[in-house]
């Protein structure tokens, strides 16, 4: 994982760059930038995910909570299923691997760069905060219309490398959903039961 702040002359690039590559109306594109700019602002977050990992001829799922801030890095509790609830993973501010306290998920990696099913919240907030917003779109999932945001390297092409794609509700702002896809293949999604945004001297969010 990257760190999850960055400077702001780079955001000024990033922002500008996002402009040019939504692929939706001005509305998305000014919710796609009031959600970054709360993502930058942030001082951490909390909530719980049901995360899948699909390994092509294994899938494996797992419940995480999840709760950190800008100083401290990111804790993260597997508590279902009970095989390995308890286990739990501390991501430190700017490092790019997880630190496991106590057993290892035998897993394996998603990808051949070593991507781990962890590794999804890390990415979705490093995207969030200085990832290049390639598309933007309004997506209706389970009757609720969500704002859909997809993050890529510039120079590359849709389902090409890593992409990061995180949906949002439209009022609240409340991340409800993102995937991790490699090459095109969702390799991890995760759906948000709860996700909180703590920003200085408030928070935002909604649990359910």
């Amino acid at each position: 994982m990257r760190g999850i702040r960055t400077s702001i002359p780079m955001m000024t690039l990033l922002l500008t760059l996002a402009l040019c590559g939504c692929g939706s109306g001005e509305s998305g594109n000014d919710l796609a930038l009031t959600l970054r700019t709360d993502f930058i602002a942030m001082e951490g977050c909390a909530g719980t995910m049901d995360v899948t990992a699909d390994y092509g001829e294994r899938v494996y799922e797992y419940t995480v909570e999840f709760s950190g801030n800008q100083t401290q890095g990111l804790d993260l509790v597997l508590t279902a299923p009970e095989s390995v609830a308890g286990i739990t993973a501390h991501v430190a501010q700017g490092q790019t691997a997880l630190e496991f306290d106590g057993l290892v998920l035998e897993t394996g990696p998603l990808n051949e760069v070593g991507l781990s099913p962890l590794d999804a919240l890390p990415a979705f907030l490093t995207a969030m905060q200085s990832g290049y917003i390639a598309d933007t779109g309004e997506e209706t999932i389970d009757g609720q219309a969500l704002l859909r945001l997809t993050f890529r390297e510039p120079e590359k092409q849709a389902g090409k490398g890593l992409e990061s794609v995180l949906w949002f509700e439209q009022e609240t702002k409340t991340l409800r959903k993102g995937e991790l896809r490699s090459d095109g293949r969702t390799v991890v999604r995760c759906d948000f039961s709860s996700f909180t945004l703590v920003q200085p001297g408030a928070e935002k969010g909604i649990e359910e």
